[in-house]
């Protein structure tokens, strides 16, 4: 009944915002405002029962339907090697292990078509801040990998630069080199133990909207990851409080 909210509401959606993302930037916005506030189940109930001053139907295809599947036995693992002096997950800094501390990051690839094309991901584990690495097609996937990161890392300020925790991939067999190069130090997580990367897990998960499985992902210029990982960051996050990722870095940067 309340027009300004059931357009700011839509407007979200259209943005594809999920209803509990919604609600919890409303109560964010507009604490001493509750006409301006909505639960999430009034905003499924908006959506799929027929009411007076219900929302449009066809913002029900806005919504998340399900998680992305995890990938396959047959994804990059199967193409992983060993690589020598590794740092392992169990030496990182306390502070990385438990977000005390910002500058501590994640990282894999999300893997293209026939697995000959893939872009790196990066996400910073106290305010989930992407960063999406753009590999240079045909290069090989190791110097790919080493030259993308480092030209993505270096210019962050020092403060956001303290570690870097990397699956045991073959992409990462000049990770002393980025160490050097970016003054990034980077742990590794045990064998088959993706779990221990879990932001960077469910980032990708998300990504997959932009980048769907079996897509040749060489057709990406390093403006359209730049614009994908903007509207990333834009978005709103639960355990950020609602919160952007943009605004949370934005805050550390200015103090």
């Amino acid at each position: 009944m309340n027009e300004a909210l059931r357009i700011r509401v839509q407007n979200d959606l259209e943005e594809y915002l999920s209803p509990e993302q919604i609600s919890g930037r409303l109560r964010h916005d507009f604490p001493d405002d509750p006409e301006m506030q909505v639960s999430h189940g009034a905003i499924y109930q908006s959506l799929y029962v027929r009411s007076r001053g219900r929302l449009k139907r066809e913002l029900v295809k806005k919504l998340r339907t399900g998680r992305t599947l995890r990938k396959s036995k047959h994804s990059t693992e199967t193409h992983r090697g060993r690589i020598k002096d590794i740092t392992l997950i169990a030496e990182r800094p306390p502070e990385a292990a438990d977000r005390a501390l910002h500058g501590n990051w994640e990282g894999d690839l999300i893997i293209g078509k026939d697995h000959k094309t893939a872009i790196g991901t990066v996400v910073e584990r106290k305010t989930g801040y992407l960063i999406l690495v753009h590999l240079t097609p045909g290069c090989n996937r190791v110097d790919a990998v080493h030259g993308g990161l480092i030209r993505k890392m270096v210019d962050l300020p020092d403060p956001l630069r303290r570690t870097l925790t990397w699956d045991q991939g073959f992409e990462m067999h000049r990770n002393k080199e980025v160490t050097i190069e970016s003054d990034l130090a980077i742990n590794f997580c045990d064998p088959h133990s993706r779990w221990q990367r879990p932001t960077n897990e469910n980032t990708n998960g998300l990504l997959r909207r932009y980048f769907p499985q079996a897509t040749d992902l060489s057709v990406y210029s390093r403006g359209d990851l730049d614009y994908v990982s903007w509207e990333m960051n834009d978005g709103l996050r639960k355990r950020l409080d609602y919160l952007q990722p943009n605004e949370m870095i934005e805050t550390l940067l200015m103090s």
